[in-house]
């Protein structure tokens, strides 16, 4: 390695962060820099909204409590921080899920992908679409397609290709668990860029999916798993990060108040504290708001302001097992917004992770707050648990005490990728890399809320940084 020496400074210590400083590091190194690389967190801890808490024999979930196996960057993360033994799959008798209608629990029909039915057999048995809504789903086969890429919401695609029946009943329930959004509002591109792309070449949504469906392997043996996490709780790889992260000063309940320019291309990070940090490169990995208010008296910042931000809450409730009647026969049951309830979904994680509860215990975790509807996540403890235990007494006929119950607020914590989302963050970076030439943005605002997601993008931004260093490094 060379002497020459590089500055960085990234801004915000969730999972984004420190995938970016851990990538920056490595990336920056091979191309013969020595980084000096500050993370600064307002929180006192890192990992964002990751949080595992282990009680009385429990794993649980605090925030995020999986990530999607096919999206491969998290299983990659964690292979290169010597933690892939950790992944686990879910219980595979545990795949069946179900759908609230008119106050019943329906089991979702199989072959339903992200709520288009490739299976016709079983969608048409199923109870959760009238025979009305069935027959305007199937019009989808010859219905004409829109050869147009222009963007449109989710909601309004799904609409026009299988009926409102079939997107309040079954789509919007299903993607109301990632996204927590009105359908109306998310953007098709952004979201499920898939869809669009196999209206236009198939003609039909139905036909695209039944052609493009393929089984989802995992990494982590012979099993299939749709899901993943860590036998530990994803705060594993949380640790992971932060100790392999040695070399990176890591600052915690630090606040950074604003961003200058020094001369042609340096800057300085400027602490709430009045101290300042010097830097070549900026990552700022914060949610947009946060980002759009560092960035605000530097460059427009109109495509950051347009994104909103859900808040949510997990109620996680813990029994014996023998207290609960309920038939713990898949892996929980996801409540539509027009069902009116409190609660938006409730997985039955004891059964769904087999390693989370006590086999004499059973662990339930239940969900609170979507857009347009996030009033209750403010309720006093109390409050919120009795409107979480009404529902589950109604729904699951479940009467007994819990034997503790586990409240976690996330405010403004699901970001709304809004029509246009994708053009309009493309424009903005543009600008933010003519304007401030060094500054960059990554995040769950951008490109994918998942966690593989913020992994990805931030690897693939330390990946371009590390292209854009100066080829003569010896000073």
């Amino acid at each position: 390695m060379s002497n020459a020496s590089r500055k960085v400074v990234v801004v915000g210590g969730g999972l984004t962060g420190l995938s970016a400083a851990f990538y920056i590091r490595n990336f920056y190194k091979e191309r013969g820099w020595k980084p000096e690389i500050t993370l600064v967190e307002k929180d006192k801890m890192l990992g964002g909204k990751i949080e595992t808490l282990h009680k009385d024999g429990f794993v649980i979930e605090k925030g995020p409590d999986s990530f999607l196996a096919r999206k491969t960057a998290m299983i990659d993360l964690a292979k290169e921080l010597e933690l892939d033994h950790e992944l686990v799959s879910t219980n595979p008798e545990a795949r069946k899920t179900y759908i609230v209608n008119k106050g019943r629990l329906h089991p979702m029909p199989s072959g339903l992908v992200l709520g288009v039915p490739t299976e016709l057999g079983p969608f048409l048995k199923s109870g959760l679409v009238s025979w009305g809504g069935k027959l305007r789903a199937l019009t989808d086969l010859i219905r004409p397609s829109r050869k147009s890429t222009e963007d449109e919401s989710l909601g309004d695609f799904i609409e026009r290709r299988l009926g409102a029946e079939v997107l309040s009943n079954m789509t919007e329930p299903l993607l109301a668990g990632i996204y927590a959004g009105d359908t109306y509002r998310l953007s098709l591109q952004s979201t499920f860029p898939q869809f669009g792309e196999m209206e236009r070449k198939y003609g039909s949504l139905i036909k695209g999916m039944m052609t493009g469906k393929k089984p989802v392997e995992t990494h982590t043996g012979t099993k299939k798993s749709t899901f993943l996490t860590f036998r530990q709780g994803l705060q594993s790889l949380i640790h992971a990060l932060v100790h392999e992260l040695d070399d990176v000063t890591q600052r915690v309940e630090t606040e950074v108040r604003s961003i200058e320019r020094i001369g042609e291309r340096g800057y300085e990070v400027v602490l709430a504290s009045g101290e300042v940090i010097p830097a070549d490169d900026i990552v700022v990995t914060t949610p947009a708001f946060a980002a759009a208010d560092l960035l605000r008296p530097l460059v427009d910042v109109s495509a950051l302001d347009a994104i909103n931000y859900v808040t949510v809450a997990n109620v996680v409730l813990a029994f014996d097992r023998k207290d609960v009647s309920g038939q713990f026969d898949g892996s929980g049951f996801l409540v539509p917004r027009k069902e009116g309830r409190n609660i938006t979904a409730c997985t039955w994680t004891g059964v769904k992770w087999l390693h989370t509860s006590p086999e004499d215990k059973m662990l339930l975790r239940c969900y609170v707050g979507r857009s347009g509807d996030e009033q209750n996540v403010h309720l006093p403890d109390e409050a919120l648990t009795e409107l979480v235990r009404k529902d589950l007494r109604e729904l699951m006929n479940i009467t007994a005490d819990p034997l503790f119950v586990e409240i976690t607020r996330l405010p403004k914590s699901m970001p709304q990728y809004p029509v246009h989302h994708l053009q309009h963050i493309a424009d903005f970076k543009a600008r933010l890399d003519q304007t401030l030439p060094g500054v960059y943005v990554t995040g769950a605002a951008f490109d994918g809320v998942g966690l593989p997601d913020c992994i990805r993008q931030a690897k693939q931004l330390a990946g371009e940084m590390a292209d854009k260093l100066p080829a003569e490094t010896n000073e």
